[in-house]
């Protein structure tokens, strides 16, 4: 997204904006499916449910609604090659948390030549929610992705204070969604709000100690193939930690036969803990043992290189790799594992 100078409205109902906002295009929104969990959800333009603001990022990101679980890139018929271009009506995502809004930021940039992923984005509108809480295994303050939505990342941001909710037009793209409501500018310094706020979920989360050594010692080289080989036991290759995560972006070619002769090309989701995922047409196998797979999917996460590349690390703070895994190896349990190398 390119610069723009933000302004912040007093907003009397969220239920009026999503309303509005749901206007002409699909919205989503995260709600409950009557079976304990929480999933993305397309809401009816006059749905009347109130907005409540969820603690918890959901189980699954937005990764889903740019880069396809599985997709059409090409077929070939007729002796030529033709493009499968997704067709996207116009579409709201409403209420992302502030580190999901970081791991858009940083697909945009993986995937900035991708026609397909390109086309999705283009038709959303994003609107952020700024988080007045840590959730149960987030650090997005140490990672700098939260607690409150980073300049850039969304056209809407919810700002939620003790006196109400306030609005921030955080885009040219969002500026013109609510162009029309009237609403009246905000009387709160809002700016002092998500000072105060960013500093009271920093406090939460604490100083991270935890985090920086672990991180230290994988840049430095500091941590030796039989701890790596030790979390690589733990792994079940069940790909819930690639899945889930908001960054992940590896994928695998698949060629499909259609019907009448036609070949199909399309990418499906892979993971870069299978065994075959960097396995040669040679026999030649990069990353042969589970440690060595462990070990360049925590590279890609806090990596200097990935960093300096994409302004961040691949590490969004959210957690959700420690809820899924099965083995106890999600990102706290890594990070103090290998930030105590002499005692592995």
């Amino acid at each position: 997204m390119t610069a723009f100078e933000p302004a912040c409205y007093a907003l009397d109902s969220v239920e009026r904006l999503r309303t509005h906002l749901a206007g002409g295009r699909t919205l989503y929104e995260v709600r409950e499916d009557g079976q304990g969990g929480r999933h993305w959800q397309s809401l009816a333009a006059d749905d009347a449910q109130p907005f409540v603001p969820q603690r918890e990022p959901p189980p699954f990101s937005a990764k889903a609604f740019f880069f396809a679980e599985r997709e059409a890139v090409f077929r070939f018929e007729d002796d030529r090659f033709v493009a499968c271009t997704p067709e996207v009506p116009a579409q709201v995502l409403f209420g992302l948390h502030a580190c999901d809004l970081a791991a858009v930021a940083y697909q945009d940039q993986f995937f900035a030549a991708d026609a397909h992923y390109q086309q999705r984005r283009a038709a959303t509108l994003l609107v952020g929610l700024d988080c007045r809480s840590s959730c149960s295994q987030g650090f997005c303050t140490l990672v700098d992705s939260g607690p409150d939505v980073r300049a850039g990342t969304a056209d809407l941001v919810l700002l939620p204070t003790d006196a109400g909710w306030l609005l921030l037009s955080a885009s040219a793209a969002g500026a013109a969604a609510v162009a029309d409501l009237g609403l009246p500018a905000a009387s709160l310094d809002w700016q002092a709000q998500r000072a105060a706020n960013r500093q009271r979920v920093a406090s939460e989360q604490g100083d991270g100690q935890w985090l920086q050594d672990g991180i230290a010692a994988i840049n430095a080289g500091q941590v030796d193939a039989a701890t790596w080989d030790s979390l690589g036991l733990r792994c079940l290759v069940c790909s819930g930690c690639t899945t889930v995560c908001p960054t992940c972006s590896c994928f695998a070619p698949l060629e499909r036969q259609l019907p009448g002769g036609a070949v199909q090309h399309e990418r499906v989701w892979d993971s870069c803990l299978y065994e075959g995922f960097q396995k040669e047409a040679s026999g030649h196998n990069p990353s042969a043992t589970p440690g060595q797979r462990v070990q360049r999917f925590w590279q890609h996460k806090f990596g200097e290189g990935f960093r300096r590349e994409f302004g961040r690390y691949g590490c969004i703070g959210c957690g959700r790799c420690d809820q899924v895994c099965p083995g106890g190896i999600g990102v706290h349990a890594v990070m103090h594992k290998v930030g105590k190398p002499c005692s592995n």
